[in-house]
C-alpha cells in the first residue's frame, strides 16, 4: 500500500506500519521486528486482559474498584473521577469523562488482588502468550507495553474477530459507558460528548479526531505519547497500527489524519 510509505516523512529515526483484516495481513512498512514503546496503545492490551477476568468470573464489571463507590466499569472507561495520574478523585463517578492513567492501573490491581497473582504474569497469560506477542508486560498497565508492529498487528487482528473473548463480550466494551459524558480527548480538545468503550477509545461522531474522516464511527483504538496508534473499524472490517520513536506533538495532528484518510481511500480503490 503507498499510502504507508507517508511514515517516512514524519520525521522519526524508525517507524513502522501496516494493515490488516481478520485472518491476514494485508500491507506493511517498515521494520516489523524492531520493539518501539507502545505507551497508552498499551490500554488496549491491559483492556482486553480485563475482558478475559471478567469472562471467567475473576471480576466483575459493576463491583466497587475504586474512590467514591465508583466501579471496574467506571475505571476502564475513565468515568471513576480521577485524575489523569493522581489516585485522589477530583470528581464524583459518573459525572465527566476524565482521562485517567490512574483509573487502568487500579483496575489491573483488582484483577491482580483477586486472581492472586501479578497483573504481569495474568497479562501473560491471558494476552501475550495465547496471541504470540513478543513481550511481557514490564511495566505499567496503562503504558508499559513495548512490543513490534507484528505484534500490534496480532493485536489487530483479535479485536476483529475475538478470540480469547465473546464476541458479545467485546460488543459490550466497544459500546459506549455512561452515555453523554463530556470530557478532553487528550491533546485533541474538549467533546461532548467524549464517548469510550472500556478501555477502548471510541470515535463516534468525534471532531477533529485523529484517525480518518471516512472512518465509520463504530471506529475504536487507541494512540499513544510514543507517536504510535492503533484503529479498527470493525463495518470495514479492517485496523491500522503505526508504531514510530517520534513522540507525539503538533506534527501527528496533521499527518496522522492525512495518513488515515489515505490509507482508508486506497483500501477502498
Amino acid at each position: 500500500m503507498e499510502a504507508l510509505r507517508a511514515i517516512d516523512d514524519w520525521g522519526a529515526r524508525a517507524a513502522a506500519a501496516g494493515v490488516v483484516r481478520a485472518g491476514e495481513n494485508v500491507a506493511t512498512h517498515g521494520e516489523r521486528d524492531r520493539e518501539f514503546r507502545w505507551a497508552s496503545v498499551t490500554k488496549l492490551l491491559t483492556g482486553l486482559a480485563v475482558l478475559v477476568a471478567v469472562e471467567e468470573g475473576t471480576v466483575d464489571l459493576d463491583e466497587r474498584a475504586g474512590p467514591f463507590e465508583s466501579t471496574l466499569r467506571h475505571l476502564l472507561s475513565h468515568a471513576s473521577g480521577l485524575p489523569p495520574d493522581g489516585r485522589e478523585p477530583i470528581m464524583e463517578p459518573g459525572k465527566r469523562r476524565i482521562y485517567s492513567n490512574a483509573g487502568i492501573e487500579i483496575a489491573a490491581e483488582l484483577v491482580e488482588e483477586r486472581a492472586e497473582m501479578p497483573f504481569a504474569d495474568y497479562f501473560w497469560a491471558a494476552v501475550v502468550e495465547p496471541l504470540g506477542l513478543s513481550r511481557p508486560l514490564a511495566s505499567s498497565p496503562a503504558w508499559g507495553y513495548r512490543g513490534t508492529l507484528d505484534d500490534l498487528l496480532a493485536l489487530g487482528r483479535e479485536l476483529l474477530a475475538p478470540t480469547l473473548v465473546a464476541q458479545e463480550t467485546l460488543d459490550e466494551a466497544i459500546s459506549v459507558q455512561f452515555p453523554g459524558l463530556a470530557g478532553v480527548l487528550p491533546s485533541w480538545g474538549r467533546m461532548e460528548p467524549n464517548d469510550w468503550g472500556l478501555a477502548f477509545e471510541l470515535r463516534d461522531g468525534k471532531r477533529p479526531h485523529w484517525t480518518s474522516s471516512h472512518s465509520s464511527p463504530r471506529t475504536f483504538g487507541h494512540f499513544g505519547a510514543a507517536g504510535t496508534f492503533l484503529w479498527v473499524d470493525p463495518d470495514a472490517g479492517v485496523a491500522c497500527g503505526v508504531l514510530t520513536d517520534r513522540e507525539f506533538g503538533d506534527w501527528a495532528k496533521g499527518a496522522w489524519p492525512a495518513f488515515n484518510d489515505a490509507v482508508v481511500a486506497e483500501l477502498g480503490a
